[in-house]
């Protein structure tokens, strides 16, 4: 499994805006693309600027690259990102998943209580 990692630094006024835009484009592609795996979005709140990294999986980089074209080490941006971005970061990072644990496989690992989300 192939994790590819993508950042992107904004206004904090307009990180939310921007994450909804993200729904609408790359995250939306990711789900489409055969052999994507999930993504997960993060976002750090520095001073008057808001880090969004992507983190999405992959069955491979062969289903990187039918999201991201023929250069995957890319970055693959859409036409309103320029309203966003204070940069837009030519590269993104590939990594292999060398493991990756579940929660449920861990024995006598906490559940959440019913009705409650973990954090």
């Amino acid at each position: 499994m192939i994790a590819r990692i993508w950042r992107g630094i904004t206004l904090v006024e307009k990180a939310d805006a921007y994450i909804a835009y993200l729904d609408e484009t790359g995250l939306k592609d990711y789900a489409t693309t055969p052999g994507n795996r999930g993504v997960t979005v993060l976002r750090r709140v520095q001073g008057e600027h808001s880090e969004i990294v992507l983190i999405s999986l992959w069955d491979s980089m062969d289903a990187v690259r039918a999201f991201a074209g023929e250069n995957p080490e890319r970055s693959v941006y859409y036409p309103e990102d320029s309203n966003y971005l204070l940069e837009m970061e030519p590269l993104v990072r590939h990594y292999e998943v060398a493991e990756q644990i579940a929660p449920a496989a861990v024995p006598g690992a906490a559940k959440p209580a019913a009705g409650k989300k973990g954090s």
